[in-house]
């Protein structure tokens, strides 16, 4: 099998102290119908360069900030998953106007849950006193003095990288907090197209500016429409960058086809050469779905991904169900512009 898919030796077990408390995690579970065996740990990955070793699903962080969710869910959510083994939390300055970080930052605050988690958020402002600002309110949010990962969000415009890299730009920002030990690693995301992920990459490299992660959305159409794994997979992993991968089920528009097995997009995520599957997680029956993607993971072969692959093919022509390529709808800050500065 080619080494395009096989991730198998960058993947380690998780501590087991993820894997004997089956008491927390079985009460969390079962209450919620969907009980899954936690005698297996969850795998874990390297983030590229950066020595962290993360778990082969993480949380999102959209979905704990949504509105017909409280902070006793979020907390739930969260608690059981790193008592299960997971540690990478995403999140993001203007997830829900604030509230995804409110949620996880008052979920880490108990039990010293911190500890247990690399935290990751993301900002949306492109010049240094704007990016200060958001990074401010993501601390504060958050509750905590420094933060894991600072990723540069919806890098989605031609103009986005030589903004970030401009004088006074966001770039300044984020160096400076991590000389200050407030945050620990810096990366982009994006979700629009391959040409402005490369684009974000080179325009790096002449600034001689290394990026620790990419995050970039990689599913089951993917492959099939102006691909981020066939295009950008290959230039972050010669770069030796943490690969964060999104959008496994596009929101719920791949999910909805009913294409393929929910467990079967999330294996095909966690079969491409990346540190984390990011998904959204909203209920203890998503989450039980998480964990059980993460515990059954095997390497797929040539002939799985094939088979996989065949089943979306005509539905992924034109980005039909990729609507954060082919659309605004995903796009904050298009609607909100001045987050960016």
């Amino acid at each position: 099998m080619g080494s395009y898919y096989d991730m198998s030796s960058n993947i380690t077990p998780s501590s087991t102290r993820g894997a004997f408390v089956a008491g927390s995690i079985a009460a969390g579970l079962a209450s919620s119908g969907a009980a899954v065996a936690a005698e297996q740990p969850i795998p874990h990955r390297k983030l590229g360069t950066t020595g962290e070793s993360v778990s082969i699903v993480g949380v999102g962080g959209f979905h704990l900030g949504k509105p017909d969710l409280t902070q006793a869910d979020a907390t739930r959510i969260v608690h059981t998953a790193l008592d299960a083994g997971v540690n990478f939390l995403d999140n993001c300055w203007d997830y829900n106007n604030g509230e995804g970080e409110v949620r996880l930052g008052n979920a880490l605050a108990q039990g010293g849950y911190r500890s247990k988690a690399f935290l990751m958020t993301k900002l949306d402002g492109r010049d240094k006193q704007s990016a200060k600002s958001q990074l401010d309110d993501s601390l504060r949010r958050l509750k905590t003095d420094r933060i894991d990962l600072v990723q540069i969000h919806e890098v989605i415009r031609e103009s986005d990288p030589e903004r970030v890299f401009a004088p006074g730009g966001a770039i300044e920002t984020l160096v400076a907090a991590r000389e200050a030990g407030k945050i620990r690693f810096i990366g982009f995301t994006g979700h629009k197209s391959p040409e402005i992920h490369l684009k974000m990459l080179q325009v790096a490299d002449v600034h001689h500016f290394r990026f620790d992660t990419v995050q970039m959305p990689l599913n089951v159409m993917d492959a099939h429409y102006d691909s981020f794994a066939k295009r950008v997979i290959p230039v972050a992993q010669s770069k030796h960058m943490g690969i964060l991968a999104m959008k496994t089920f596009g929101d719920h528009h791949i999910l909805d086809t009913h294409a393929v097995d929910p467990i079967d997009m999330l294996h095909y995520g966690m079969n491409l050469p990346v540190s984390v599957v990011i998904t959204g997680i909203d209920t203890m029956e998503i989450l039980a779905q998480a964990l059980r993607s993460a515990r059954t993971f095997k390497p797929l072969s040539d002939a799985q991904v094939a088979a996989i692959l065949a089943k979306t093919q005509t539905l992924a022509q034109g980005g039909k169900y990729e609507l954060y390529k082919t659309t605004h709808m995903f796009d904050g800050t298009y609607a909100n512009p001045q987050w960016l500065g």
